[in-house]
């Protein structure tokens, strides 16, 4: 980070200032351009919407991109901030920058599971200095040592001026992810003659690539959209913006040069157009890092390497074995999705995982050797894809004790996209003591016959003991207490509903449910779009359903789809556009 006594002087503290004053001032130009964030849902709550099915009697899309509905409708269009990894990816691409600076940002708030829904990305003052010092220092970086050339320009043959400007157009046009106008050009150039005429060149460059990488148009894909005829309450995105937003919804980060030449020649005008580069776009290794990040939030698999266990309970739960048991989860869903057969039904159902040599032997089962993960078929009804994995099954676990109210509780709002209410203030929810002669599900009866506890916990423990063949560390166990193991369980108060025993039983009759279909749909909405889903979304997310289930619910597919939507294509007029006066 940039040293604070280099700030030392006067007119180094004005240069500065005046930065500070430009970005503000673009902030607000946005801000009145119709880029303010909006409400996720008419009344200006959040939605809780949780059943992509209830949009009955809508139609999938017409097949080039249009909504089959009676009219645009692209639902609400908050303005999305960078989160930390769309930033350190951003930095990279942009300047060559590996030092991942947005690690030392605060952590974002999540909402709805995931850390890029733009209702809860709001900018702390704490945040506002760490963009400053983070800008401060990429600059510094960047202009350490200025080529005779910048930007295409020679400084010694064109002049100084000329090459701030040509510097400030060419990188500009990267860093904003799109051409500038001379609304943009002027401010920064007028940041760099107040610079230049205190110090010299090296170091107004250095400040006006300071400004810019502080600009909302750096900080947020910001969208102002074209207006759509005959349709005065929806703007169409440009080029450059579906630019945006495809390569930070497939990749993170930045558009490449294919993307921001696609957009200048006209070869993203349509939805066609769009899903050609979406398809282009899933062949590259940035894709599947994506594809991790969201499974990373959705599965809670970031959370494995941060648990701690209790060391007299769980020796084996070590350190070590931590970043291992994410490996795994990662390795199956990365073989299932990209080299398997793709689809949701294997990664419920798939008797198989992908283990080294030190974690064949954390589970006990025969494997491999050496580091390398390998597939490894396991015996059956041990294994049922991602539900059965270690990383999952601790992370739904006590330090010291499995937690059919967590695993339950996963169940039903992580795969099926339902809500359980918390419990009232004045409820113990302290889990039972762990009982050498008593296994779990005895433990666990007072949630069954206690008035208090039995509404919700019978929506959340009846599932949760189908998962007690796996210990609070993943493992595979026959009995508990001296006691064989009872892993029947049983869904009620919901559509998916029945009778199970084990996970495997459980699993088949997830991937049997329109509602797990449904749910997988709007968990990927939530993460694509960054925000909640509104009633606005219905046909959205009904054109987004049939789809997944015409592909045989294959991911990809899925993901290509979610780019043809209206709400991927348009976005909201500003407020008032359009109205009668």
């Amino acid at each position: 980070m940039l040293e604070r006594t280099f700030f030392a002087g006067e007119a180094f503290q004005r240069a500065v200032m005046w930065t500070r004053w430009i970005m503000a001032s673009m902030l607000a130009a946005a801000a009145a351009g119709g880029c303010e964030p909006d409400a996720s849902s008419e009344d200006g709550s959040t939605s809780t919407t949780s059943d992509a099915g209830d949009s009955e009697g809508t139609q999938p899309t017409t097949g080039d991109g249009g909504s089959a509905c009676a009219a645009i409708e692209p639902g609400p269009s908050p303005i999305r901030r960078l989160n930390r990894r769309e930033y350190d990816n951003t930095v990279r691409d942009l300047l060559g920058d590996e030092s991942r600076p947005a690690q030392e940002f605060p952590a974002e708030e999540e909402a709805l599971g995931f850390n890029n829904n733009a209702d809860a990305l709001v900018v702390t003052a704490l945040l506002a200095e760490q963009y400053l010092a983070a800008a401060e220092a990429l600059a510094a970086a960047k202009t350490a040592d200025l080529p005779a050339s910048l930007g295409g320009c020679d400084v010694a043959a064109e002049g100084e001026d000329a090459c701030a400007q040509a510097f400030v157009q060419g990188f500009g046009r990267w860093a904003y992810r799109r051409p500038l106008q001379s609304e943009d050009v002027d401010p920064l150039m007028a940041v760099y003659h107040a610079a230049r005429t205190e110090f010299d060149f090296a170091t107004a460059i250095r400040l006006v690539t300071t400004t810019i990488l502080q600009s909302p148009h750096f900080l947020y894909r910001v969208e102002f959209g074209e207006p759509v005829a005959d349709s005065p309450g929806v703007r169409r995105l440009t080029p450059y913006e579906l630019a945006s937003r495809l390569s930070y919804f497939l990749w993170g980060t930045m558009p490449d040069s294919e993307l921001l030449t696609a957009a200048s020649e006209g070869r993203l005008a349509s939805a066609a157009d769009v899903s050609g580069q979406a398809q282009r776009m899933l062949a590259d290794p940035r894709a599947r890092a994506s594809v991790r990040d969201f499974h990373g939030q959705w599965l809670e698999l970031r959370r494995v390497e941060e648990l701690e266990k209790d060391g007299d309970v769980f020796p084996e739960f070590t350190p070590e074995v931590r970043p291992l048991l994410r490996a795994e989860a990662e390795a199956f869903l990365d073989h299932v999705i990209w080299d398997g057969p793709g689809d949701l039904d294997t990664m419920y159902l798939a008797p198989y995982t992908f283990l080294n040599g030190p974690l064949a032997d954390y589970y006990g089962v025969a494997g491999p050797s050496g580091d390398s993960f390998e597939k490894v078929e396991l015996e059956h009804g041990n294994a049922s894809g991602f539900l059965t994995q270690g990383g999952l099954m601790s992370v739904l676990a006590k330090p010291n004790q499995t937690s059919p109210i967590h695993r339950g509780k996963f169940v039903r709002e992580r795969l099926l996209c339902q809500t359980v209410p918390p419990p009232p203030d004045d409820v113990d929810i302290t889990p039972p003591e762990v009982d050498p002669s008593l296994p779990t599900r005895e433990r666990f009866k007072q949630h069954s016959t206690d008035p208090s506890c039995a509404g919700c916990h019978s929506m959340m423990d009846p599932i949760g003991f189908g998962f007690e063949h796996f210990d609070g560390i993943g493992r595979w166990r026959a009995s508990e207490a001296g006691q064989p193991i009872d892993a029947t369980g049983e869904i009620v108060g919901s559509t998916t509903k029945g009778k199970f025993d084990g996970v495997p039983e459980l699993a088949a009759m997830l991937v049997e449910s329109p509602e797990t279909e449904a749910c997988m749909t709007l968990q990927w909405f939530r993460y694509a779009y960054g925000r909640a889903e509104s009633e606005a979304d219905a046909c959205t997310l009904a054109e987004l359903a049939a789809g997944f289930a015409g592909s045989g619910r294959r991911i990809q597919e899925l993901i290509i789809h979610l780019t043809q939507t209206d709400a991927f294509l348009y976005r909201r007029a500003p407020e008032g556009e359009g109205e009668s006066p």
